[in-house]
């Protein structure tokens, strides 16, 4: 076995099902007493519920998160956190809710109570992206660590089967750039391989059954490991790529994580042996990067990034963007080479066999 390093994050995970109901035990055991609920506009009367379900810990609530965490909206959720003398952060949603709470916990270091209801994984890393005028950054901070994260089934079970499926393939786009990350190692790999072959397995049983527990209890299960696995390691071409398309262009994150993974694999087959190896083993297939597009085709995603906005140009436009500041990648970045990619993507055109 070869040398290696293994970071891990301290973070308290409680999972199953109906464990939103220790949220105020939780805050207590923090020594918390204003509680700011975070949320977006969408999510204003779970935000109440949840407010009322704290009691008397619950000093207010924000619900302005947007996607991509931008700025401006973080902005103006300090001065509520300034003005209410909040002591600590309730996040119950997906990447937008959590993206919002992580930003402000970067700029006060209040703690973290994290209640996913997707399988975006971000609750999990250190990692936060955000958006300022057009253009999204990657920051890592101890700071952003959520402290305490819930993981309730029960959450999920009314999750949109089409968001089900965009969220299950974003965790997966994680787990992947995971298995050929320069810091890989054992312990992630075996993470990111199990979690891979969870999700798979779960997102067709949820398109045909949203209310089957046991897919949803395995979907959020992976989603957990491919959180883990995102802030482990570092990310590569697919995570530069999309975040190029949701800071530049405004594209939904999810769904775009979903259009981009099946090319930016066969971009890096070649050069990610090992990579490609598990990955037949956790899908069952010869060809993981053609599968991968196929399950989310099948699965009802949209494929081509025209129909999710993507204006034209851009085919010209990111391969640039990408070189300005490129990450880390197995496969060398060439122009052609990424212009092509991205004009498949934009297309929807079925990836080559890799």
């Amino acid at each position: 076995m070869r040398d290696f390093v293994y970071n891990a994050h301290p973070a308290r995970v409680i999972f199953g099902s109906g464990t939103l109901t220790r949220l105020p035990e939780e805050i207590e055991r923090l020594g918390l007493s204003r509680v700011l609920v975070v949320a977006t506009p969408e999510q204003d009367a779970d935000a109440r519920r949840i407010k009322d379900r704290i009691g008397e810990r619950a000093a207010g609530i924000f619900a302005g998160a947007r996607m991509h965490t931008p700025t401006d909206v973080t902005a103006k959720a300090m001065e509520v956190v300034t003005a209410e003398r909040i002591d600590g952060l309730v996040a119950v949603g997906g990447g937008s809710t959590t993206g919002l709470a992580k930003a402000i916990a970067l700029r006060t270091d209040l703690p973290q109570i994290v209640a996913p209801t997707t399988y975006a994984g971000s609750e999990m890393t250190p990692i936060l992206g955000e958006t300022e005028n057009g253009r999204k950054v990657t920051k890592s901070d101890p700071r952003i660590l959520p402290e305490v994260v819930i993981y309730d089934v029960d959450l999920t079970l009314t999750l949109p089967v089409a968001m089900s499926v965009t969220s299950g393939m974003n965790a997966i786009a994680h787990a992947v750039e995971a298995l050929y990350a320069r810091e890989a190692n054992p312990i992630v790999s075996m993470m990111a391989e199990r979690a891979i072959a969870a999700i798979a397995a779960a997102l067709p049983i949820i398109h045909d059954r949203p209310d089957d527990r046991d897919a949803r209890s395995e979907a959020l299960f992976g989603a957990w490991l491919c959180g883990v696995c995102l802030g482990s390691v570092g990310m590569a071409l697919h995570h530069k790529i999309c975040h190029t398309l949701g800071g530049t262009y405004n594209l939904p994150h999810a769904e775009t994580h979903t259009a981009v993974l099946p090319h930016a694999l066969a971009y890096n087959a070649d050069a990610a042996p090992e990579t490609m190896q598990a990955l037949r083993r956790a899908l069952s297939t010869e060809d993981p990067a053609g599968t991968l597009f196929d399950l989310s085709r099948t699965l009802g995603a949209t494929m081509a990034l025209e129909r999710l906005g993507l204006p034209e140009r851009a085919v010209d436009e990111v391969p640039d963007l990408i070189l300005a500041n490129p990450y880390w990648n197995p496969a060398a970045l060439d122009r052609y080479a990424l212009r092509r990619l991205v004009a498949n993507a934009f297309s929807g055109h079925r990836p080559s066999a890799g």
